[in-house]
């Protein structure tokens, strides 16, 4: 177990007040988490200390090699003023698979789970209470080192945030367009696409910047092999409900292994709806939109939970799906998953976890 030390903020900032707008990822709370790892030491020293700017050398490796990971989990206010999260569990046997192919030194999932709710304890009174609302929480770890050379560092810092975060639909639970990515390509099996971390989304961003372009939110890649077979969306992992089964890409070493992803699978089975991990093609995809055996396209992360699709592009042809409304499955995804989150429901399968 962790000692961590705890030195509270002498200017404590203002909390946002009642209905005033958060957006994401703009308002930051008081106070941060902060571990180093030295090699030959482990990690050590780890504190929460008030929230500020870190000093890095010019030459520090994250800079120069990208040498870094990072999660993404929330904070839910129940309706009872108890402070939840969400399998944080997950999240830090996911940070370990990250840092397992990022030759960063592992961290036990224990003390990676101690961590952070050490700090949303502290910082509890940020987690906000209108409705879908939520507190974001970034732990991450850095390559610190400062020298100029492709190896694995010797220090690293890991560090936790954490960001108060408005209501992911601000105007309702609305279907969006995606655009199946067609010229570039993000990861392939072998690389680094199952692992969290900043290269994938640096590589992604030419294509969300065509896809905002061109009008639609999000970019779909497909395989780096074949060019043919979906994988993820930018964001958030993918899944189709053709002819009343519900199908995803399987998880092949290229995408995100996501946790509100295995989320979506557990109840879809308990519901009775069988489900399919497997290679799907764009083809496959068009095909089931022309002949109406695609009933629902939705996506599924963090940040939206579950995002329901109207529209997807491929190439010149529009598929347009559930004539611009949320599917039924969809609907029913969301409400649940979002109960258990925020307490409203019942939590059959050990998920919520109270910070006390």
């Amino acid at each position: 177990m962790l000692d961590v030390k705890i030195e509270k903020t002498k200017n404590p900032k203002k909390i946002p007040a009642k209905g005033e707008p958060l957006g994401f990822g703009h308002i930051f709370t008081d106070h941060m988490f902060i571990m180093n790892y030295t090699e030959g030491k482990g990690w050590h020293d780890p504190r929460v200390v008030p929230f500020g700017d870190i000093t890095l050398s010019p030459a520090a490796m994250v800079l120069h090699y990208g040498q870094e990971m990072f999660e993404g989990l929330k904070a839910y206010r129940g309706d009872n003023g108890e402070v939840y999260l969400f399998r944080p569990d997950m999240n830090a046997k996911r940070a370990n698979n990250s840092n397992d192919r990022l030759c960063i030194p592992r961290l036990p999932e224990e003390d990676f789970v101690q961590a952070v709710k050490t700090l949303v304890n502290v910082d509890r009174d940020w987690v906000p209470y209108e409705e879908g609302t939520s507190l974001y929480i970034r732990p991450f770890i850095i390559s610190t080192d400062p020298h100029l050379g492709v190896a694995p560092s010797k220090t690293y810092l890991f560090i936790i945030i954490l960001s108060p975060s408005g209501a992911y639909y601000e105007s309702g639970l609305a279907p969006v367009g995606i655009w199946i990515e067609d010229e570039y390509v993000r990861a392939v099996r072998g690389g680094m696409g199952y692992a969290k971390t900043g290269g994938n989304y640096a590589a992604s961003l030419a294509a969300q910047v065509k896809a905002h372009d061109s009008g639609y939110s999000q970019a779909l890649w497909l395989d780096g092999v074949e060019r043919k077979y979906i994988e993820e969306v930018g964001s958030m992992n993918i899944m189709f409900k053709i002819s009343g089964k519900v199908v995803t890409p399987m998880l092949n070493g290229s995408i995100l292994p996501g946790i509100t992803r295995d989320s979506i699978l557990h109840l879809c089975r308990d519901w009775g709806y069988e489900t399919e991990e497997r290679r799907i093609s764009v083809d496959e995809l068009i095909e089931a939109a022309r002949t109406g055996a695609l009933e629902e396209v939705f996506g599924t992360g963090t940040a939206a939970v579950v995002s329901p699709v109207g529209k997807l592009r491929y190439k010149d042809e529009v598929i347009d799906i559930g004539g611009g409304k949320i599917g039924e499955l969809t609907q029913k995804l969301y409400d649940e998953l979002t109960g258990i989150q925020w307490g409203k429901k019942a939590d059959p399968y050990g998920w919520r976890v109270t910070v006390q």
